[in-house]
């Protein structure tokens, strides 16, 4: 299958700037911008790394560029309200972590890392307004999407420095195009707008054509909301923010109307491989093959063997009832309110009312929604995704 076949069946092009997608199967040299404001990336960052991959797979020269100067303006994409400026410091010590994510996630590929301080904190006011902002009319700006949003009534508004965020990326293109030869840059259908300064300014100041490619967020089904949230917060890349445990049963527990296109975003099977996991997940969805299918493929990718294998340890341990606890003794038939509550699960049977309103109720990893509990032998009650919230039960 080819590049562009690929990319369309697995969802990953919205929006684009070439008129048809068979340009991307004559590889040439693309970036892909990442930010720096926070200490790790998290799963909603990795989709679009994987499509750098896929990119670089296919033969395209890869260009990594970690955000040192942007971040420490902030990209208002995506945000109803201002950004908190972050140090100088705290932004070196983020790129740091980040790069180590970025080498693992490339391991074996050829890429090259750049850093956007090194020719942006040589630039001057007055340099830019002429050489860069000149290009640009307030019109336009005025009607990407993120500056609206801000902007219209009921925003929170917009400062002069997130405003220039447009601005500051298309010049990362344009210096990009010139110095390392860059034909195109990938990003998050949120990133379109600022994209879009890069192709205009490279046509405006050389004469010549650059493009875009936008791929679609990631969204849950099931809430509407944007993807790579767990109860406990953001699902991290770091092993110490997101244990491995953890990060693996964020991928366990998605959704059956998500896991197809989870499976073609998120992993390198291909679609023979994936139609083969998912027919067999449509015979029998409460083995949840196809999710924990998805939760290997992306744990090996992200925490290599030996992340898998503690996580399915982990697993295992709480199954197994090996993790030094003793099972708590209860009669088979209680109600799932009065487990809760004797588990210590929660505080009361008001909270544990309000828990299973929720549908915050899991037993052996799967979700329940039973009155009671009618079984024999051990099980796993969890109260919400997060493992650490288990308790190993005997039921008599």
């Amino acid at each position: 299958m080819r590049l562009s076949e690929d990319l369309v069946w697995r969802g990953l092009i919205k929006d684009k700037t070439f008129e048809n997608e068979s340009w991307l199967d004559s590889p040439k040299t693309f970036y892909l911008g990442i930010d720096a404001s926070a200490s790790s990336l998290t799963v909603g960052n990795l989709a679009i790394i994987l499509l750098a991959r896929r990119l670089c797979a296919a033969g395209w020269k890869t260009t990594l560029l970690i955000g040192g100067g942007t971040s420490l303006v902030g990209d208002p994409g995506g945000k109803v309200q201002e950004r908190e400026l972050k140090k100088a410091e705290e932004v070196e010590e983020n790129i740091a972590s980040i790069r180590r994510q970025i080498v693992r996630l490339f391991a074996g590929k050829q890429f090259e890392l750049l850093n956007n301080f090194g020719w942006l904190h040589k630039l001057g006011y007055l340099e830019f307004l002429r050489d860069i902002g000149k290009h640009f009319s307030m019109t336009e700006l005025m009607q990407r999407e993120f500056v609206a949003e801000r902007m219209n009534e009921g925003g929170n508004g917009i400062s002069y420095a997130e405003f220039s965020y447009s601005l500051i990326q298309g010049y990362d293109f344009w210096h990009l195009f010139k110095d390392k030869g860059v034909e195109l840059q990938i990003g998050g259908s949120d990133q379109w707008g600022n994209m879009l300064s890069g192709v205009s300014l490279i046509r405006k100041k050389e004469a010549k054509e650059a493009h875009a490619l936008s791929m679609p967020l990631v969204v849950d089904k099931s809430t509407g909301q944007k993807f790579g949230k767990s109860e406990s917060g953001a699902v991290w890349l770091d092993a110490d923010m997101t244990p491995p445990p953890e990060f693996y049963q964020f991928w366990v527990n998605t959704a059956d109307a998500d896991v197809e296109a989870y499976l073609k975003v998120f992993t390198f099977l291909d679609k023979q491989e994936v139609e083969g996991v998912v027919r067999l997940h449509e015979n029998d969805p409460a083995k949840r093959s196809a999710q924990r299918r998805l939760a290997d493929a992306v744990t090996v990718l992200v925490h290599q063997e030996a992340g898998l294998a503690q996580a399915r340890l982990h697993a295992e341990s709480i199954r197994g009832g090996s993790v030094g606890a003793e099972a708590v003794p209860l009669k088979s038939g209680v109600s799932v309110i009065d487990a809760l509550v004797q588990t210590g699960l929660a505080t009361s049977n008001s909270d544990a009312r309000r828990i299973i309103d929720e549908g915050g109720v899991y037993v052996d990893n799967e979700h329940y929604a039973k009155v009671t509990l009618d079984a024999n032998g051990r099980v796993v009650l969890r109260r919400g995704k997060k493992l650490s919230n288990s308790v190993l039960i005997e039921l008599k």
